[in-house]
């Protein structure tokens, strides 16, 4: 249970949170799905989403190596 406040904003339990998966600063889109209900959704990472887009690039790890050696 959690309270909106008067800047209206909420605190999600750290219960539901670790139950679905969310995480300190994921990004969650806000859907309305009918009156009184809020559905929350955490948007997928741009990088996760284009995973696999280039051969030979198949994870998200393959991508952040690759970063790692552009800095070196």
């Amino acid at each position: 249970m959690t309270r909106v406040s008067a800047k209206h904003q909420v605190t999600l339990p750290a219960v539901a949170m670790r139950a679905a998966g969310i995480k300190v600063g994921d990004e969650l889109l806000v859907r309305v799905e009918s009156d009184g209900r809020l559905v929350l959704v955490r948007e997928a990472s741009r990088l996760d989403a284009w995973s696999g887009a280039l051969p030979g690039l198949g994870t998200a790890d393959d991508v952040e190596m690759l970063r790692d050696e552009w800095e070196r």
